[in-house]
């Protein structure tokens, strides 16, 4: 199969009403869309990324009065996050109706629904009369693409056409948050803090234990991960610890002149853990690309988009361990 990447919002739409699947710009990361109204067409998504059928998919739609005709019913605080963060990088879990097959949800009762904000997938998503079930572009468990170009270097030949944005301006997925025991609950920490959702809400509950049978998208123990291994810690000491290995470094803005530049990103020098954000999968992917053999980075600020970074890196080391 031949892979386009091409900016044609047209294009995108014949190959989704045809019942293909393609690769959707969104600011979080790029997305593998098909019909989410359309068995068939999600089961592409499982098949071309090999994602086990257990793992269910976020459904992509682009106004709150599209939400309405795919779910029961939104609870009034989570009406009013939607109000607050929609279009984002905001997922919200809803009890779904029976119009969204049981493969998207993987047989579960609610549904992970959002409204992206960035421009040609909004405009796409307009040009459509069913809503898009999108995971991240790249092979089940290995980092997520943040350009066309990352969609492309795993999905040529598996999937007809990318849809080009540009580099996604969030880099990291979407928080997941519903309701668990009538509390306001996180599920998966990402591109929306923790403190923006309490700000409209007050205290939520956290609820992201990492395990092999998700409540929710994003949720597996080892998920995000390169193929190098990675070491969580302090930077300097792990540097004479592997002095026999060839390393590469991810750090938030230190820069360690011991390692060579091309093996060293420093995510933000300005201390913004905004940009770290928008750079770790990058950074991630080409480390992993390159000849060095172990991955060094370290616990990153425990606030605002920190979290999201410190729990992609913790499930990054997973299965490296």
């Amino acid at each position: 199969m031949q892979t386009i990447i091409d900016k044609n919002i047209q294009q995108a739409a014949h190959f989704l009403n045809a019942g293909e699947v393609v690769a959707i710009p969104t600011e979080t990361v790029y997305g593998l869309a098909g019909n989410a109204f359309d068995a068939e067409a999600v089961a592409k998504i499982f098949e071309a990324k090999s994602r086990p059928f257990f793992d269910p998919l976020i459904v992509h739609t682009h106004a709150l009065e599209e939400v309405y005709k795919l779910v029961t019913e939104i609870h009034p605080q989570l009406a009013l996050l939607a109000k607050q963060f929609w279009p984002g990088p905001l997922t919200l879990l809803l009890p779904k109706k029976n119009s969204i097959p049981d493969i998207v949800t993987a047989g579960l009762p609610n549904v992970g629904i959002r409204i992206p904000q960035q421009v040609d997938t909004l405009k796409l998503l307009n040009e459509l009369n069913f809503p898009l079930a999108a995971p991240s572009a790249n092979p089940f468990g290995y980092v997520s693409p943040t350009s066309a170009k990352h969609v492309y270097q795993q999905l040529q030949g598996k999937i007809p056409y990318i849809l080009d944005g540009g580099e996604c301006n969030v880099g990291i997925e979407s928080t997941i948050v519903g309701m668990h025991n009538g509390l306001v609950t996180v599920f998966r920490i990402g591109g929306l803090s923790i403190e923006s959702i309490e700000v409209v809400v007050g205290k939520v509950m956290l609820h992201i234990h990492q395990g092999d049978n998700p409540a929710a998208p994003g949720m597996l123990s080892a998920h995000y991960a390169p193929n190098k291994k990675i070491v969580i810690g302090n930077i300097h000491e792990n540097i004479k610890k592997y002095s026999g290995a060839k390393l590469g470094i991810i750090s938030f803005k230190t820069i360690f002149s011991e390692i060579a530049p091309k093996y060293c990103y420093t995510l933000s020098v300005n201390g913004s853990l905004r940009e770290a954000a928008q750079q770790l999968f990058a950074a991630m992917r080409n480390l992993d690309n390159s000849d060095i053999e172990i991955i060094l980075t370290e616990i990153f600020p425990d606030e605002g988009l920190g979290k999201a970074i410190n729990d992609r890196l913790t499930r990054a080391s997973f299965k490296r361990a």
